[in-house]
């Protein structure tokens, strides 16, 4: 027997139609059939096969793991095909753990804009305008009291 009527031979045995199966999956239909059908070029490709494989035995309770084994020998799929599947999972599961790291990376990149903007602060401040003073802020030498104390003070009563 094919992998496909033996798919087939599953679901009927469990009394499952195909649209229950495919309402239970989200699977459409079309690729249900291609697959029960062993029309492996009716389905989507790559990785998707081994996913809508995964879904129609977890929707039937039958065990996922052998039944995957006999599509990819019945499809003859390449190291290729496998190697960009197992490829496919692995981002999968680092999409998930790397979710919280990159939260972290973006404040320690808001803390590292901080500090070139008060850095870039300083230096203008400092180095290439140390002259300009801002308002309010005098040195020593602009406040210069008269040599002669008592000469420019007029007050009541002076003449």
């Amino acid at each position: 027997m094919s992998f496909g009527r033996d798919l087939q031979l599953e679901r009927e045995n469990r009394g499952v139609s195909l649209e229950e199966l495919a309402q239970g999956t989200k699977v459409p239909s079309r690729f249900l059939c291609a697959l029960e059908a062993d029309n492996f070029s009716g389905l989507p490709g790559g990785v998707f096969n081994k996913g809508i494989v995964s879904s129609y035995c977890r929707h039937l309770g039958i065990a996922e793991e052998s039944w995957l084994a006999r599509f990819a020998a019945s499809t003859h799929t390449s190291s290729d095909e496998r190697d960009w599947a197992v490829f496919a999972e692995n981002v999968k599961r680092n999409r998930v753990q790397m979710g919280t790291g990159m939260r972290q990376h973006w404040w320690g990149v808001l803390l590292l804009l901080i500090v070139l903007v008060a850095l870039a602060w300083v230096t203008w401040h400092y180095v290439i305008q140390p002259g300009v003073r801002p308002y309010g802020v005098f040195s020593s030498s602009m406040l210069r009291l008269p040599e002669n104390p008592g000469s420019g003070l007029q007050g009541p009563g002076a003449c």
